[in-house]
């Protein structure tokens, strides 16, 4: 009982630091006021030369690109069960994630040279969409099982001494339109911007770099869990663009697993 009351703990201090990194994201990429002590945002900090700002900047986002996509892979997760209980492994995921985070927002390099500027009703309306982009990614969790993704649930069921069980396959809400939707509410909130600098704009195609690289991955180890069931919703659901046009071919109707 002790020690699965210890895995509960880790997973409620994994989960907080998650909160943190999360909450400060939102500062971060929006240029919102931040503490005086900590006073850093994508476009407000440390001043450097060019070079330096851009090749420490990217080093930031390869160090959390390595780690985000090679702990995900069921490769990595059959190693790690060698080493910590099945219960703490997404908490681990999901803390140094989180860590990694807050060492990239604490470091950042801003390049506050402009590359747009809009006024006016546009820049209300981009910062409009820019916190839809964020709503999509909070509310996407929640659609499939946000305590399961960040390690609470798997925490809860091992202080219950059960076993823990993989998930179903689902597709609710956004999930019937895109893929990924919880990629593509990160994608409008770091393009949606009324102000972009060449800071920004390094940090906006890294990170969709990285997420159409990262969504190929992805897709694999789904199909690979899921066989036909995934490959037909891959062909039916298109990935990250919603289809806002034009009728579904007759076969797309078909329900995910139906026969031809």
């Amino acid at each position: 009982m002790l020690s699965r009351l210890a895995i509960l703990l880790y997973a409620i201090v994994s989960y907080a630091v998650f909160t943190v990194s999360f909450l400060y994201a939102l500062g971060f990429v929006g240029n919102y006021v931040v503490p005086k002590s900590i006073d850093n945002s994508i476009d407000v900090g440390r001043r450097t030369n060019l070079g330096e700002a851009i090749v420490v900047d990217l080093l930031l986002l390869g160090l959390f690109a390595i780690q985000h996509s090679v702990m995900a892979r069921p490769s990595f997760k059959r190693r790690m069960t060698k080493l910590l209980p099945a219960a703490c492994q997404r908490s681990t995921y999901v803390l140094l994630s989180s860590l990694i985070l807050l060492l990239l927002f604490w470091q950042w390099r801003p390049i506050p040279t402009p590359v747009w500027q809009i006024d006016g009703i546009a820049a209300w309306l981009l910062t409009g969409v820019h916190w839809l982009g964020w709503v999509i990614v909070f509310a996407s969790t929640y659609m499939i099982d946000h305590f399961d993704l960040f390690g609470l649930r798997q925490a809860f069921v091992a202080l219950r001494g059960a076993e823990i069980s993989g998930q179903s396959f689902r597709t609710p809400l956004l999930y019937k339109i895109v893929r990924h939707p919880l990629m593509l509410g990160f994608l409008i909130a770091f393009w949606a911007t009324p102000e972009m600098t060449a800071g920004h704009l390094l940090f906006a195609i890294a990170n969709t770099a990285y997420i159409l690289v990262g969504l190929q991955f992805e897709e694999r180890d789904l199909i690979a869990e899921f066989g036909i069931t995934y490959q037909e919703y891959r062909r039916r659901v298109p990935m990250l663009v919603p289809r806002l046009f034009g009728r579904r071919k007759p076969e797309d109707r078909r329900p995910v697993g139906a026969p031809r």
